[in-house]
């Protein structure tokens, strides 16, 4: 019977342990100053996103939330204000899965922000099929709409430098592969949208490198990060007969969206990392990502292939 009554509390303390010791990451020790920085944050209004835009208006920048529903990003933007004291947030609109949307946003940007330091791109989805461009929508959102937001706002991180990108990646580019030729096209079925999204992700880490290698020079720095197995909302998209299974398993031993946050903050904010630009981050330390993110040939051929599916060269 003692035994009985000692397991649970045993169990638990096994847990604790290898949650606070193995699941939960590294945390961003820096206390840095973002008074008088301007920061643009996609998706910032849940998750990943809304944490770490708390944490930088927390550290007093000027936050903006870039996202689709005006009802979620107000309703961030007053609960950022709340928590962190900072009146300095505010909502643009910006749909990640419109062209349209991503240039609409940097005019208005541009017309009423005069600088702008930090660029993160979060936003996410990993599932869906096509749209009005005619891309994937998983990787229109993860990765070409990202890149033409990057394009059009870069003259504005240049005016601003020191500033710097974030690029959200996922440790799912391991089974990411750039096959030009489908890469864009729209898919079906769970396994081919999780396909996806592996490969949107490696052409994060493959943007991040490339972006370096055509920022050098400038004092514009940027960065691919890992955030950890995150319970957030990108698993809405899990089929609901898979849910059941799922939740618990997310609930017990994924990160929360706080400490999902850590890398991104960390290379927003850590002074000295410069030296790393184009690299990838994992749990506030460089980590080396596998091996087809490191082909700088194909991390060209892709910013070639991503000017001309947003417009940008012919």
């Amino acid at each position: 019977m003692a035994i009985v009554l000692l397991l649970p509390g045993l169990l638990l303390g096994l847990y604790a342990l290898l949650y606070y010791n193995c699941l939960q990451g590294a945390k961003c020790q820096n206390q840095s100053s973002l008074r008088g920085k301007t920061i643009v944050i996609t998706g910032g209004n849940t998750g990943i996103g809304k944490m770490t835009a708390l944490d930088l208006a927390r550290r007093r920048a000027r936050v903006i939330l870039a996202c689709r529903s005006r009802a979620k990003g107000e309703a961030a933007v007053y609960d950022i204000r709340r928590e962190s004291g900072n009146n300095e947030v505010l909502f643009m609109s910006l749909d990640l899965a419109s062209l349209d949307s991503v240039r609409a946003f940097a005019e208005t940007f541009l017309k009423s922000e005069p600088r702008l330091d930090i660029l993160i791109n979060n936003a996410g989805v990993g599932a869906g099929g096509r749209r009005k461009d005619g891309f994937n929508l998983v990787f229109q959102v993860n990765h070409v709409g990202h890149f033409l937001l990057t394009h059009l706002l870069l003259d504005r991180l240049k005016l601003s430098a020191p500033s710097r990108v974030v690029i959200v990646a996922s440790s799912a580019h391991q089974a990411g592969k750039i096959d030009f030729e489908n890469l864009h096209k729209p898919v079906e079925g769970m396994l081919q949208n999780f396909q996806a999204y592996c490969n949107s992700k490696l052409a994060n880490i493959l943007h991040a490198r490339e972006l370096a290698n055509r920022l050098e020079g400038t004092n514009v720095t940027c960065y691919a990060v890992h955030p950890g197995f995150v319970n957030s909302e990108l698993f809405r998209y899990i089929p609901s007969w898979l849910r059941p299974l799922f939740v618990p398993i997310s609930w017990l031993f994924f990160r929360d969206p706080t400490d999902g946050a850590q890398t991104s903050i960390y290379c927003a904010t850590q002074e000295g990392i410069e030296m790393f630009s184009g690299r990838y981050f994992v749990d506030c330390r460089v980590r080396d990502p596998w091996p087809q993110a490191h082909d700088d040939a194909v991390a060209q051929k892709l910013w070639e292939v991503s000017e001309r599916m947003v417009g940008l060269a012919t």
